[in-house]
């Protein structure tokens, strides 16, 4: 990436910087979701749309957005590295994104491991914890998940037991076990389960985040939403969020961004108009806005 490009846009003070994270070995179901980046990526600037976001950024505008490929996970794996060696690896090229004044890193998964060593490397690189929007069907709150400390269904354990977050707010809730209310009881966690949801729209669709911290971190999971809008996830939940639920959610919220990412498209399990990636490619377009300034 030229660093040039960035120094020289206008006076920006933050631009959203995509990095792919094809990682999907931590997925406890289905696999696949390591293939999701390049499909993300082509939904992005498909022809079927243009390249303005509903907040009027124009995605072309370097302004508003930068693009330095995907991290090479499987060659690092073709050489044996080790679980904990690659969450230090990506934490770390995280942080390089961040060694630009104005980068701000928009990751796209890949399964929800990757949201422990982002939200780490923002945290470490800021000096102090964020606050984290997480919106999932799923809490992802196992201390270990089939004996998987790295499981996706362990990151925000993770991210909690680090201290990397202030206050954790999880949105779209359906699939939540004892041990899961269980860990959020421990860690804190507001939960906003589905079965609730008109009850905090209210409060969701004017939320204010980040006062008091390093800012606030965003992490989508795209089976968030019901599946008759996303069925290209690996996990099915049925009974979840609207595509517009999420998008009043994140166009209102206040707050300073400094992280986000968008997780879980399993191109494997989508429809044959790749419909699922047309709505992850949304979610970034539209995170790239809000982040964007």
């Amino acid at each position: 990436m030229n660093a040039e490009v960035v120094h020289n846009a206008g006076g920006a003070e933050a631009v959203p910087c995509l990095l792919g994270l094809p990682l999907g070995h931590n997925s406890s179901y289905h696999r696949g979701t390591a293939f999701a980046p390049p499909f993300v990526r082509e939904a992005i600037w498909s022809a079927s749309a243009n390249s303005t976001t509903e907040e009027g950024k124009d995605l072309k505008d370097p302004r508003v957005m930068v693009d330095v490929g995907d991290f090479p996970i499987h060659e690092l794996q073709s050489l044996g590295i080790q679980e904990k060696d690659l969450m230090d690896t990506i934490s770390s090229s995280v942080k390089l994104v961040m060694n630009e004044p104005y980068l701000r890193p928009l990751i796209i998964g890949g399964d929800h491991s990757i949201s422990y060593p982002i939200v780490k490397a923002v945290s470490e690189k800021l000096g102090g914890p964020v606050d984290i929007l997480h919106i999932d069907a799923h809490p992802d709150l196992y201390d270990a998940f089939e004996g998987n400390k790295f499981s996706h269904a362990s990151s925000f354990a993770r991210i909690m037991e680090g201290g990397y977050a202030r206050r954790l707010l999880q949105v779209g809730i359906r699939s939540i076990n004892i041990e899961g209310r269980e860990q959020a009881k421990k860690f804190g966690v507001e939960l906003f389960e589905m079965r609730h949801y008109e009850e905090h729209r209210k409060f969701l669709e004017n939320l204010e985040l980040g006062n008091g911290v390093k800012g606030v971190y965003i992490s989508i999971d795209v089976d968030c939403l019901d599946p008759g809008f996303a069925p290209g996830v690996s996990h099915i939940e049925s009974g979840g969020l609207s595509f517009r639920d999420v998008m009043r959610i994140l166009h209102n919220l206040k707050g300073n961004i400094v992280g986000g990412d968008v997780v879980e498209y399993n191109p494997q399990r989508d429809t044959a108009h790749q419909m699922t990636a047309m709505i992850a490619s949304k979610f970034v377009r539209e995170l790239v806005a809000k982040m964007s300034k």
